[in-house]
């Protein structure tokens, strides 16, 4: 295999600036590509774009806003001439430990503009593009709380499960070109955004785990890394697992 499967390829990264979306553009980066990362918070622009050294540029983006979206894409195109791989990565929790019935018309909207309607709107304005060259990869990251359910949060639950069933159509409709949507489940993958929760929600899906462990972003970043490959080919519009054991199916 090429130790550079992904030279000359321009990847595009929501959420690109810290956790997940961080982990998986290094791992990009250092197999070839130029990352393009997409972040609502820019402070940590420059030093990641000192480390990637030249291989990498971050853009501040609000993915739930159509022409930021929009302008972004452009701005990429512009610079690079084409976009080769899109990870959605960009996503919140919202509150959690709570019961549904108690939950916020405010903060179920705000999940689902973020986890759902981010990912829509990128594949949006990128998928064309890749359509037309017949070559891209795209990768969801989903959640096994979007299979399974996790109690305490609904709106988080089910927007993975909304986002799944999007890479099932995304994958379909593209299932004749060269272009793959595909989605990745982890479990529970201790970064900011798990921090963040109540302890108690944490170890309430920890322990549904039967490896009794949290995902590393390392494992996270490899899966990836393969499922953006030229190498998987002959998949699309299917979720991946990584929630050591607690989804076998």
């Amino acid at each position: 295999m090429d130790s550079l499967p992904f030279h000359d390829q321009t990847a595009v990264i929501t959420g690109g600036a810290s956790g997940i979306g961080l982990a998986i553009a290094r791992r990009l980066r250092s197999a070839g590509a130029f990352v393009a990362l997409l972040d609502s918070d820019p402070k940590a622009f420059p030093a990641l774009e000192e480390e990637f050294g030249g291989r990498g540029r971050g853009h501040r983006a609000d993915v739930t806003d159509e022409s930021s979206v929009r302008a972004t894409v452009e701005e990429v195109l512009r610079e690079r001439g084409r976009i080769d791989i899109l990870v959605n990565s960009a996503g919140v929790t919202g509150k959690t430990n709570i019961p549904s019935h108690e939950v916020t018309v405010e903060d179920f909207d705000f999940v689902f503009r973020v986890n759902v309607r981010g990912p829509f709107l990128t594949s949006k304005h990128i998928l064309p593009g890749m359509l037309k060259r017949n070559y891209g990869r795209v990768l969801h990251i989903a959640s096994i709380a979007g299979k399974e359910g996790n109690a305490g949060m609904v709106a988080y639950s089910a927007s993975k499960a909304a986002l799944i069933g999007m890479t099932k159509v995304q994958g379909k409709e593209c299932a004749a070109s060269d272009v793959t949507v595909n989605a990745l489940a982890p479990a529970v993958v201790r970064t900011p955004m798990v921090d963040a929760m109540p302890e108690t929600q944490v170890k309430y899906m920890t322990d549904k785990i039967p490896m009794k462990r949290c995902c590393t972003l390392d494992e996270v970043a490899a899966m990836a890394a393969f499922i953006v490959s030229p190498q998987a080919s002959f998949t699309t519009g299917f979720t991946f697992d990584l929630t050591g054991g607690r989804a076998v199916y």
